[in-house]
């Protein structure tokens, strides 16, 4: 069937989608969806949603009737809360999850009951008289109640004819059950004193004295903690949405018939006025209508440099008032508001990454039927030849228990754990295997200037004084009245202030002059700190050397503070954001691994570039919105490149999510942490360089892991199809094949951090 394209703004369903184990269960639902008339459907297994475009008035009950036609469950989201997040509660713990708890239960049990099996059968010593039925009642239920899941996972797979890597685990465990049961009751197996020799040597054997419980439960054991790691980390897919939305403020103090009154902020409504003090988060969008204040913006915007705001100027909700107090009238509330907006580009930007498809996955869809097809096909030769059928199926079930590699269960996850582990002493927090494939292909890697290029904070960065005066004295009588006040340009200059001159001065009759600056008396000296038009006021005026000085900082982005006391200007303050000392080093490492650095920032051009000049960038894209940084890095994305997306703030979020590889500094936002596939906790540049080598040292050790968990395996197949593999090589192949990829995991450990060289 042709599937119709949809039409342009046709409306679009998101559907929550149960029951996926792999990769190719998003595939197989994705390519039945699309199979539908005028539907278009993105199957995100990590998110475990389904994004679907469809004709205008269709029916959603006919997508999740054709998902649970496919063996699967699909609900749609409960409806937003007032407040525009999701319906379901923000502040619950993934970790809660029944799956993952069932999970958990079923691995922790498999292994309290498989070490002793695999201890008994590996060693001889151990082999008491009735060792092997002991084994069997350890086994069982881990072969039946462990691998439930793959049970179940392969039974839907079969009535819709297909053939994953779960077919192949439920096939050689169950064959190993029950042919193990078989060679018990019906076989020598049973008999009291029975043995595994402890020898390696290739000879026929008819099966019926042989068990291979212990690969059975084995094998299941290894899967079991495989997918408990990779589900415990998928299960933070929807973390990034919870983050942004408890951003915003609680309550609200709202002015009501002359009276102020606290309501939650659900409540608030369109033309409500409400109070925002010095250090509160503005409840929403809205207008100040009285008061002025300096709000800090760059959570949404990035600009380093907090906004003035006055009467009619617009405000945005979950920002801070660093200044004075301001009154607000509401213009959007819930899920109007930029931060709600926000939040969907972040779910957008989740749901449209390309489905996670697993390297043993991808192998198992040509690895699996073949060896099913194989055993057939040896049982069919043993039996044309005239064999016994018990030695026919003795080579056949050889053939599924060795073609089942226990080694695979290790492969990702123990060369997963060592090498997150090596990154966390390192400061670099890597999410989950499907992280790990972003980064061998990325080419591009786009760099927010606020708070990862740069410190995120305002500085004091030079002191221009007119002739005769004495530097420290300027810095002494200014940083004392700018002290007494709680803009973040005025505890910046405090700050450098009190570490150039020491301990400051009282300033008395301390006044902010609105939009202008501060004055006030400083050891009897009456000082002004502000803008060059409140000196001017009076008659205070720059001399050309350092009017030229504050025109040329002025040029670079700089913000730039007039000083004058006693009737004279004396002199200027100037304030930046400052460069990391170990940021144009780390652009050096990324341009080294192959990667071309582009910034990208909420700031103004100037700035850039003069940031971009000092670290060693060329391309630059300033002045963008959060919502021009997805498309940014979209737009990248289109051009064939494969994007790196480094950052920290909550505007970052929704491009982080956007990008092929989030990387998130630990200084940062929640929201920005929780949309990344890593985390850099020292919020040192240098931990992105780490965090992409060792990434992709990670993915290729992964990579030999899992040729060498298939390769011994492999192997050993025509030995077994022959009928001359008894049970101790099969299970000396698999320890061995487990000991290797242990080993080449452990490797990892040796890794060292750029910063240590």
């Amino acid at each position: 069937m042709t599937t119709a394209a949809p039409p342009a703004g046709a409306p679009g369903i998101e559907l929550e989608v149960g029951g996926m184990t792999c990769a190719s269960c998003a595939m197989r639902i994705e390519k039945k969806l699309n199979k539908l008339d005028g539907v278009s459907a993105t199957v995100n297994y990590a998110t475990e949603k389904a994004r679907v475009t469809v004709p205008a008035g269709y029916d959603p009950a006919l997508l999740i009737a054709e998902i649970e036609k496919t063996g699967y469950t699909a609900v749609l989201p409960e409806p937003e809360k007032a407040d525009g997040g999701p319906g379901r509660d923000a502040s619950a713990d993934d970790t809660t999850d029944p799956e993952l708890t069932t999970l958990r239960q079923r691995l922790v049990g498999s292994i309290v009951l498989t070490v002793p099996v695999i201890a008994m059968s590996m060693i001889p010593a151990l082999q008491f008289d009735y060792w092997q039925w002991l084994s069997l009642t350890l086994a069982a239920p881990v072969i039946v109640w462990g691998a439930w899941p793959f049970h179940r996972a392969a039974w839907t797979n079969l009535k819709h004819g297909a053939a994953t890597m779960d077919t192949l685990i439920s096939m050689g465990t169950s064959a190993a059950l029950l042919w193990s049961v078989y060679a018990l009751f019906f076989g020598t197996a049973g008999m009291p004193g029975m043995t595994h020799p402890f020898e390696l040597t290739i000879a026929p054997s008819d099966g019926a004295a042989n068990i291979y419980l212990e690969v059975g439960a084995g094998v299941t054991m290894f899967i079991l903690a495989g997918r408990y790691f990779e589900k415990r980390s998928k299960r933070q897919a929807g973390a990034a949405l919870r983050a942004l939305l408890e951003l915003g403020a609680k309550e609200v103090s709202v002015l009501r018939h002359g009276a102020e009154t606290k309501i939650p902020v659900e409540d608030l409504r369109v033309g409500d006025e409400f109070i925002v003090r010095p250090g509160e988060k503005i409840a929403t969008d809205g207008v100040a209508v009285s008061g002025s204040s300096a709000v800090d913006v760059s959570m949404l915007t990035g600009e380093s440099v907090p906004v003035e705001v006055g009467v009619g100027d617009p405000v945005t909700g979950s920002t801070v008032n660093s200044g004075g107090r301001l009154v607000v009238r509401a213009s959007r509330v819930g899920s109007d508001t930029q931060l709600a907006q926000m939040a969907r580009l972040v779910e957008d930007a989740q749901t449209g990454k390309a489905e996670v498809q697993r390297l043993a996955d991808r192998i198992s869809g040509v690895f699996v039927p073949i060896v099913i097809a194989f055993a057939l096909l040896v049982l069919g030769a043993w039996l044309v030849a005239g064999f016994p059928a018990a030695a026919a199926f003795t080579a056949t079930v050889a053939v599924l228990v060795i073609a089942c590699p226990c080694a695979l269960g290790l492969a990702t996850p123990t060369a997963l754990l060592v090498g997150t582990g090596r990154g966390a002493q390192m400061g670099v927090l890597i999410k989950g295997p499907e992280v790990l494939e972003s980064t061998r292909k990325v080419d591009t890697v786009v760099l927010d200037k606020t708070g990862t290029v740069t410190t995120g904070r305002m500085a004091l960065v030079e002191v221009v004084t007119e002739a005769g005066v004495d530097r420290a004295e300027l810095l002494r009588l200014a940083g004392a009245l700018e002290d007494a006040s709680e803009h973040p340009i005025a505890q910046a200059i405090a700050k450098g202030a009190t570490q150039e001159a020491g301990e400051l001065p009282a300033a008395e009759d301390f006044a902010n002059v609105e939009g202008k600056g501060v004055q006030g008396v400083v050891d009897g000296h009456g000082v002004l700190v502000g803008r060059e038009s409140l000196l001017a006021e009076w008659s205070q005026h720059l001399g050309d050397d350092v009017a030229a000085a504050k025109a040329r900082a002025e040029s670079e982005g700089k913000t730039v503070v007039a000083v004058g006391w006693d009737g004279q200007a004396r002199g200027i303050l100037v304030v930046a954001d400052t460069v990391k000392p170990t940021s144009r080093r780390a652009i050096s490492e990324l341009k080294a691994l192959g990667l071309t650095p582009v910034l990208l920032t909420g700031d103004n051009a100037t700035v850039a570039r003069q940031i971009a000049v000092e670290v060693g960038i060329d391309e630059v894209v300033a002045e963008v919105l959060p919502s021009d940084k997805v498309d940014v890095v979209a737009r990248l994305q289109r051009e064939g490149k494969v994007v790196a997306m480094v950052g920290d703030g909550v505007n970052d979020a929704p491009a982080l999510a956007q990008a092929d590889l989030g990387l998130a500094m630990g200084t940062g936002t929640d929201a920005a942490i929780e949309a990344s596939d890593i985390t850099l906790v020292r919020g040192d540049l240098r931990s992105a360089v780490d965090a992409i080598r060792l990434s992709r040292k990670t993915l290729s050790t992964i990579k030999t892991n899992l040729f060498w968990a298939f390769a011994y395996n492999v192997a050993a197949i025509p030995i077994a199809a022959l009928g001359m593999l008894n049970p101790m090589l099969a299970g000396a192949a698999m320890a061995f094949s487990s000991v290797f990829v242990v080993g080449n995991s452990l490797r990892l450990r040796g890794f060292r951090s750029v910063a240590a060289r």
